[in-house]
């Protein structure tokens, strides 16, 4: 393997110092809005539209799918129904970035387009907010690093709870030392994932752009339900379970306790990755893992070895601390505090120190969604990048550990990372059984599609 091979990262995150270019966009007053569009508005992306249409300062000036059947009755339910102003609407994310009167892109489409998206709207001058994973593989996360700070732009990473009070608090009180010396945080993934059935190759709607949708991704036909050939079965919902498309629960729902387990840690790259995972429980057509489990070892500020551990599984589980499905527990030589949902957390701390037996101490529960959507519009108004609760590099490493824990499920081996780097570094990928040079490379970096490539140079 060679080490450009290798390296696939490109350079350490502590190196992605771009200088000199700025994209050119508006410079807002006092009482200008900010004109966002919202990218994908289907399912996550309904809340986009609600949350900005909320914020005094933003306005809902454009939507983009491609699928055109949703223009009609998002209008209608969102802007129709509150008196607000009709918004432009796209097919193509090319020509939003080409209108000028557009501010920010707030994309909630498929992960695969996440990246490219935020890229291009970099380079065109536009602010971006990207839904979770910001990435579909490790190399694109210091891509986007970079485009942000080459043509100076807000890039908001869509792991909400950094803007919550509550969280923030608890946070706070980890790094404070309220539970004593932390060294573990343990994440769960627990969501309601049912069979979906088998698929068979089909035609897409004649209303959906199927080329444009793919977008970077390989080519492949458009899949439809076996038992209904009428209807998709990847569009528009499970993509996620599908390789060329998403990460499954680990980079959709996994992605923020990965980010809340790392910023309790105070940590960024995994020095070791352990993770296994399988299909379990039906034959279906997902192809993603639906039950994992992952481990990630870190070395602290402090030098002191932590460990992060994350488990997903689909169906009938336990409650956990807080009684939640999802969440991250924080263990630590005085007690725990358990993070139950994205407002905030439950501290129980040991009735004596020695003794295993806790009481409940503190708790706050304080926050939603729109703190998170109003930090970016704050932001892109005042121009400050340091004030981004989530900010692009944030969202690289969170993404990244999605990634590692998939890529070395897939390939059977613990992983060595150089943590300053991001390289795995003792993997020779030729000599995987059945694995060919260029299917190991598409494991770090894909094979992006003509027209719709990211490069080395953003």
């Amino acid at each position: 393997m060679s080490m450009s091979r290798r390296k696939f990262l490109g350079a350490t995150a502590s190196a992605v110092i771009v200088a000199g270019t700025m994209a050119k966009g508006r410079v807002f007053g006092a009482n200008d809005r900010v004109n966002v569009c919202v990218m994908g508005i289907n399912g996550r992306g309904k809340s986009h539209i609600k949350a900005f249409s909320a914020i005094s300062q933003a306005q809902v000036a454009g939507l983009c799918d491609v699928d055109t059947t949703l223009f009609d009755s998002r209008v209608q339910e969102y802007f129709g129904r509150n008196n607000l102003p009709k918004p432009k609407t796209y097919a193509d994310i090319r020509d939003v970035l080409d209108d000028k009167d557009i501010d920010a892109i707030s994309t909630a489409t498929p992960n695969h387009w996440h990246s490219l998206a935020t890229i291009w709207a970099c380079q065109a001058g536009k602010d971006m907010y990207v839904e979770k994973p910001m990435t579909h593989n490790i190399y694109e996360g210091l891509k986007v690093v970079e485009a942000a700070k080459k043509y100076n732009r807000i890039v908001q990473h869509g792991t909400q709870l950094r803007s919550n009070p509550g969280f923030q608090e608890g946070i706070q009180l980890l790094k404070d030392g309220y539970i004593g010396d932390v060294y573990m945080a343990r994440c769960v993934c627990y969501k309601w994932r049912g069979d979906i059935g088998k698929g068979v190759p089909g035609q897409p709607p004649s209303t959906l752009r199927w080329d444009l949708w793919q977008g970077p991704a390989k080519e492949k036909p458009f899949m439809v339900k076996a038992a209904n050939p009428e209807e998709g079965i990847f569009v528009p919902y499970f993509w996620h379970w599908v390789w060329e498309y998403g990460n499954g629960d680990i980079g959709n729902q996994g992605v923020h306790q990965l980010d809340a387990a790392r910023w309790g840690l105070g940590v960024n790259t995994p020095y070791r990755v352990s993770s296994m995972g399988g299909m379990f429980l039906w034959d279906d057509a997902k192809e993603v893992y639906n039950v994992s489990s992952s481990s990630f070892m870190f070395k602290g500020a402090d030098g002191k070895d932590k460990i992060m551990t994350l488990e997903v599984r689909p169906w009938y589980t336990n409650d956990e601390m807080g009684g939640t499905s999802f969440g991250v527990m924080f263990y630590g030589s005085e007690g725990v505090i358990t993070f139950p949902s994205y407002s905030g957390y439950l501290a129980y701390k040991c009735k004596k120190f020695g003794e295993s037996e806790m009481e409940p101490a503190q708790k706050r529960m304080d926050g939603d969604d729109k703190n998170h959507y109003q930090n970016f519009i704050d932001c892109v108004i005042s121009r400050d990048a340091s004030k981004i609760t989530a900010p692009p590099i944030e969202g690289h490493y969170s993404s990244a550990l999605s990634h590692y824990a998939l890529t070395g499920a897939r390939i059977n081996r613990v992983l060595e990372i150089n943590d300053q780097t991001g390289e795995i570094t003792n993997v020779d990928w030729t000599s995987i059984p059945g694995l060919t040079e260029e299917e190991a490379t598409l494991y770090l970096k894909r094979d992006y599609r003509e027209g719709f490539a990211i490069g080395d140079e953003v």
